[in-house]
């Protein structure tokens, strides 16, 4: 029953240092909350999460058409009304690309990944004007040429568009598409007449962490290039190379393999549809272990901590015969627990492996000073401080390791749990359980 009754305090003691902990993750989270704000803050001056569409013709014409309507004597009759309506073309092929040079912007402690996209957008236009039913009934308009752009407070300097060789103004907008862009006008065509163009967008864009390209040509090809070394793709996985130098990545996309052009039609009468709500591909220039996702993996193994020491204190209070009162398991435990709040505290101001060098330093002193009067003994406490060193450097690779953090945390528990198993081997619990706790003088 004495047996019985320590095992329960210990297990109720190492619960209640759950309590500590998940206020610290709330602390993380809430820190998260404050970048994510700090990343909303820099978008809205300096350009945000970019996305590049185009360019798409689109030729508007109204007709005269015959309908039926009813009046107020409910007679039907049919009417002649003009409808406004639009032919919309893609490219035949499309090639977008350039480097993104990434740089930082700061807002309080909080860095922000930007970049400026050198990107240059070449495409080839063979559109053929519909001729069908009677030209009488049909008036074309100036048709435009749009190019999508999800920010365009990101423009760095004012794009230059050559068509079949010569510059060409820009105008704000889409046409009609009410969506941010740019457009151009061009000559009314004649039906049956084949609009055939040859274009060249160079643009500067300024963005927050991600670019997104949308394939609107029938054969599109798109490359990106950036000294970043950690890009995250979306969409369609790319060719891509990752070094040190940073990577590259190119895309070959044909419009049968792609949603884009449906998309855009689509958001043609539904204006809600962004650019990035389309089927696209991209990269966003991530950290892959920054500093609030490496704490709170962290915290993830708080309770391995607490569990292994107190299992450390069990051990000796039962085999060693040295009383160790509750109170102090419980201080030990916070100990333990207030090491990730000082972990995620100073990450912010100096780089995380000096963060994690000064807590685990300050906590493991700690520890092994107050342990060497718990445990009466200096060697015992210095025992115990070494432990903590090692778990803290096991620790440590888990956290920096972005691929491998799952298969070495496993192989942790499991080291441990051989550990544990081996040393207990030979204890006669029957034995230990009928001793009486006695203190014992070292």
């Amino acid at each position: 029953m004495r047996l019985a009754f320590k095992v329960a305090i210990v297990a109720f003691m190492t619960i209640a240092i759950l309590i500590p902990l998940s206020m610290i993750r709330g602390v993380i989270h809430e820190r998260e909350e404050y970048r994510a704000g700090a990343v909303a803050d820099i978008a809205r001056s300096y350009g945000g999460a970019q996305a590049f569409a185009g360019p798409v013709l689109v030729v508007p014409y109204t007709e005269t058409v015959e309908v039926e309507e009813t009046d107020a004597n409910n007679v039907v009759r049919k009417v002649r009304r003009a409808k406004t309506r639009q032919w919309t073309f893609f490219p035949t092929t499309l090639d977008v690309g350039g480097p993104m040079v990434p740089d930082t912007r700061k807002r309080g402690l909080h860095e922000v990944r930007v970049y400026e996209w050198k990107g240059h957008a070449t495409a080839r236009f063979d559109a053929v004007i519909p001729n069908e039913g009677n030209p009488a009934d049909r008036q074309i308009g100036r048709p435009w040429l749009s190019y999508g752009i999800a920010d365009v407070r990101g423009l760095r300097a004012a794009p230059v568009l050559r068509i079949n060789g010569r510059d060409v103004a820009l105008q704000e907008g889409m046409g009609s598409r009410e969506a941010p862009g740019l457009h151009v006008r061009l000559d009314a065509p004649v039906p049956g007449q084949t609009i055939a163009l040859d274009t060249q967008l160079d643009v500067l864009l300024g963005g927050t962490e991600s670019l997104v390209l949308v394939p609107l040509g029938k054969n599109n090809r798109f490359e990106l290039e950036s000294t970043w070394r950690h890009p995250s793709f979306a969409g369609t996985s790319p060719r891509h190379d990752t070094s040190a130098d940073g990577f590259t990545a190119s895309w070959d996309i044909a419009s049968v393999a792609s949603n884009a052009q449906r998309n855009y039609v689509e958001g043609l009468a539904s204006p809600e549809m962004g650019l990035a709500n389309m089927d696209s591909v991209g990269v966003s220039l991530i950290d892959p272990v920054d500093i609030y996702t490496q704490a709170d993996r962290a915290t993830k193994y708080g309770l391995l901590f607490v569990l292994l020491t107190f299992v450390g204190f069990f051990f000796f209070e039962l085999i060693k015969q040295l009383p160790i009162h509750p109170i102090q398991y419980g201080l030990v435990g916070l100990a333990l627990a207030i090491f990730f709040l000082l972990l995620v505290s100073l990450s912010e101001h100096v780089k995380f492996v000096y963060a994690y060098l000064a807590a685990s330093v300050a906590c493991i002193g700690l520890l092994g000073f107050y342990l060497s009067a718990v445990l009466r003994s200096l060697a015992r406490g210095l025992g115990f401080a070494a432990m903590l060193t090692t778990l803290y450097a096991a620790l440590y690779g888990l956290l920096v390791s972005e691929d491998n953090a799952l298969v070495l945390g496993a192989g942790l528990l499991f080291l441990v749990l051989a550990t544990v198993m081996v040393v207990t081997r030979r204890i006669d619990w029957y034995q230990v359980a009928g001793a009486r706790p006695a203190v014992r003088q070292a």
